[in-house]
């Protein structure tokens, strides 16, 4: 569906933010893209969606190379949509309705159809409430949360998200990774950038681990995070449930050829279910 071959990218101070990175999005594919501050996840996000032209290499959707032109960049985001980190970025509307319906009218849909797009982009977020609300009486989270519907009435097939659990509770990181788990699951791509290694492990597909503007390592979570030289590399952590996983099973606690829990709740009823055996 969207892909980056090579691709670079070197800033006019001479940065070099992304070298040679190439990376697959495939429909209703989670992914997650991990690495240190600076290490590139931000610009591959911005490259991928056509905000910044690599300086070599190419994104390519569905196969052909972007187009650059306006008309080309039009398509290219009206397929694949950017949250960024700080929601102020993006919300510049009096109210949130009026907000959210910026991108589908700006596409030339009818008001009818923009409603339409609003009103479900609204529900799935859970904050169909807020519509007449001013952007500027809104919480953090909420804020976030209108951002990410008003990528979601242009209805994407791709959706990146740079650090979307940043400066939310622990309740509200829950509720967000939870829709988007069923964005994923009704065919969208979602690719998040994180520092949040516990969230990634939980939620992706598929993990990307950047250092020095390259991928390191790419695959399964458990592979990923089994690789203690390239984390190291990489300057992260594994993720403790993920330690404390291995552990029980090195132990002989949990069935070998059983997958390890990757949420905290998984976790727990693995423990449930060793405490029951052993008491």
């Amino acid at each position: 569906m969207l892909d980056a071959h090579c691709l670079s990218y070197v800033y006019p101070d001479a940065t070099v933010a992304l070298d040679a990175v190439s990376i697959a999005v495939s429909a209703g594919e989670k992914t997650v893209i991990l690495g240190a501050n600076g290490a590139g996840k931000s610009t591959l996000l911005l490259a991928l969606n056509g905000s910044l032209k690599p300086t070599a290499g190419e994104v390519r959707l569905h196969g052909l190379p972007v187009d650059y032109s306006r008309k080309g960049l039009a398509l290219l985001r009206s397929t694949v949509g950017l949250v960024l980190q700080d929601p102020d970025d993006q919300l510049f509307a009096a109210t949130v309705f009026e907000d959210v319906s910026f991108g589908p009218l700006n596409m030339g849909l009818s008001a009818r159809e923009a409603r339409a797009r609003v009103e479900q982009a609204l529900a799935s977020m859970g904050i169909a409430h807020l519509a007449g609300r001013s952007t500027h009486m809104l919480s953090f989270g909420q804020r976030k949360r209108v951002a990410l519907a008003g990528v979601l009435a242009m209805q994407p097939s791709v959706l990146l998200l740079d650090e979307p659990t940043a400066g939310l509770d622990p309740k509200g990181v829950e509720e967000l990774m939870r829709s988007l788990s069923v964005l994923a699951s009704e065919g969208t791509a979602i690719v998040i950038a994180t520092h949040d290694m516990e969230i990634a492990y939980a939620w992706a597909d598929q993990i990307a681990i950047f250092a020095g503007g390259r991928i390191v390592r790419s695959g399964l979570p458990d592979d990923v995070f089994a690789d203690a030289e390239v984390l190291d590399q990489a300057g992260l952590l594994p993720p403790l449930i993920f330690q404390a996983s291995r552990k029980l099973r090195d132990a002989g606690l949990l069935a070998a050829d059983n997958a390890l829990p990757r949420s905290r709740e998984q976790l727990m009823d693995a423990m449930d279910m060793i405490s029951a055996r052993h008491p």
